[in-house]
């Protein structure tokens, strides 16, 4: 499970940002509604933990639940009991899945954990002349494209598509109050084993407890103060714009460049960095190369799982940091080594009262007489890669050259429902890595976009070729 990805909302999406007709087949009635019942530990009210809170934020923000998840084809064999035995163990296990919102008068919601329950699996026939897929594509975008009910509906949303009987397909959506990307591999790990001790780390009901205590107000202070010092820094440009005020506004566009993953572990072997720092550090001289720009605030989107209180949490504990990267004059490694210091101090101070971060931005840009809303994000959700050997120099050569012709940037969908300036994204799939490129248009353009990420590819490329034999 992902973080939250864009489905398609009943039409294809084409390379230069339209759409066609192509539409999501219609969604059959479901066959029969199973009712699960299901029981765990804990129950209670609270205000929310720091992550949830930021993350619904900007679900409220974006008006949408940002959900996680989608559908994937059953190995051979599967019953719809064995899907009821694996629905009730998620509801039963998590307590995030048993976690509803409470609402009142003013504030924020509560969260209220649930001892026990019922939720609902359906079921879906294909008919005869039906593709179990389509109607499993179509289930799932009903499932992410209807409104939550985050008072009185659990938070997964879980059917099984058969046929002839057999069930071929699962489908599941759950909003983003349950969990992270990283707690999402938590839960599909704990699943696949199918553990039975005890949870471990500090659940939500916990951690808003702990936030509250001098041991969390501590914590608080002290990323604030960090964050007060970064704002003070900001330059009074941070993206290109304000550019044309065009509709629709929120464009959304991908990158596929085998070169730029080719050239990744090149420059991380040489400057003994991660590869998700050489990411950061190429995105920020590219951004800075596309734009002037020469001290680029980000934020990167921090998991927080080095605490170790919330190592193996299944929740949302994600926080984004905010650094700031003096690119200016720089080459790559020197960015790089730059990238890494001030991400240190980015992870450290990423655990903080949403909240309370907002009050701090409205107070410093009165006091600066400019907005130092720091809205560019950086989410590298790839995986780790084993080490392997590097290639000669002439062989990079020949690999980076040919991987060059295979460079993919498009345009994916284009909406005027919010997101945020620039939001970049990093995921893995199986036919690479995947950057996916959010942009408030009044910001930063569709051509600036393409711009950035195009000489994230060529600053990759040309880094990778320099001092090879270092």
């Amino acid at each position: 499970m992902t973080d939250a990805g864009t489905g398609v909302t009943g039409r294809a999406a084409l390379a230069d940002g339209g759409t066609d007709t192509r539409q999501v087949p219609q969604l059959p009635e479901a066959t029969e509604r199973l009712a699960v019942d299901f029981a765990g530990d804990g129950s209670g009210v609270d205000e929310m933990s720091w992550g949830m809170l930021e993350i619904w934020r900007a679900m409220q923000s974006q008006r949408s639940a940002l959900p996680l998840g989608g559908r994937s084809p059953l190995p051979a064999g599967t019953t719809v009991a064995g899907v009821v035995a694996e629905l009730r163990y998620l509801m039963s296990r998590f307590p995030s899945m048993r976690t509803r919102l409470r609402f009142g008068s003013d504030g924020p919601p509560r969260q209220e954990l649930f001892a026990s329950g019922t939720i609902g699996l359906e079921i879906y026939d294909a008919a005869d002349a039906s593709d179990p897929d389509e109607v499993a594509a179509a289930v799932e975008e009903t499932y992410r494209g209807t409104d939550f009910d985050y008072a009185a509906e659990w938070p997964l949303r879980m059917a099984v598509v058969r046929r002839d009987g057999r069930p071929t397909h699962l489908v599941a959506v759950m909003n983003h109050l349950v969990t992270d990307a990283l707690g999402g591999e938590i839960m599909q790990r704990e699943v696949k084993a199918r553990r039975t001790a005890p949870v471990t780390g500090m659940q939500q009901l916990e951690q808003a407890r702990w936030q509250r205590s001098p041991a969390g107000q501590r914590q608080n202070e002290r990323a604030l103060r960090y964050w007060e010092g970064v704002l003070r820094a900001v330059p009074d440009r941070q993206l290109p714009g304000p550019t044309d005020l065009r509709s629709p506004r929120h464009w959304h566009a991908e990158l596929r460049s085998p070169a730029l993953t080719a050239a990744l572990p090149v420059i991380a072997a040489r400057t003994g960095a991660e590869l998700a720092t050489v990411r950061l550090a190429l995105f920020a001289v590219a951004l800075h190369r596309t734009t002037g720009i020469g001290s680029v605030a980000v934020r990167p989107v921090v998991n927080n799982r080095f605490r170790p209180a919330l190592a193996d949490v299944v929740c949302m504990v994600a926080q984004s940091g905010v650094c700031l990267l003096d690119v200016e004059g720089a080459d790559v490694d020197q960015a790089v080594e730059r990238a890494m210091r001030s991400t240190l101090s980015a992870y450290k101070h990423a655990y903080f009262h949403p909240e309370r971060l907002a009050d701090l931005v409205a107070r410093v840009s009165r006091e600066r007489g400019t907005d130092v809303t720091v809205g560019c994000f950086f989410n590298d959700r790839s995986l780790p890669v084993p080490d392997a050997p590097l290639p000669a120099p002439d062989e990079l050569a020949r690999t980076l050259r040919t991987a060059l012709a295979d460079t993919e940037f498009r345009w994916t969908l284009r909406q005027d429902t919010p997101t945020e300036r620039l939001f970049v994204t990093i995921d893995d799939t199986p036919d690479g890595p995947r950057y996916e490129f959010r942009v408030d248009t009044h910001f930063i353009s569709p051509a600036g976009t393409e711009a950035l990420a195009r000489a994230m590819e060529t600053v990759a490329v040309e880094a990778a070729l320099a001092r090879t034999d270092a």
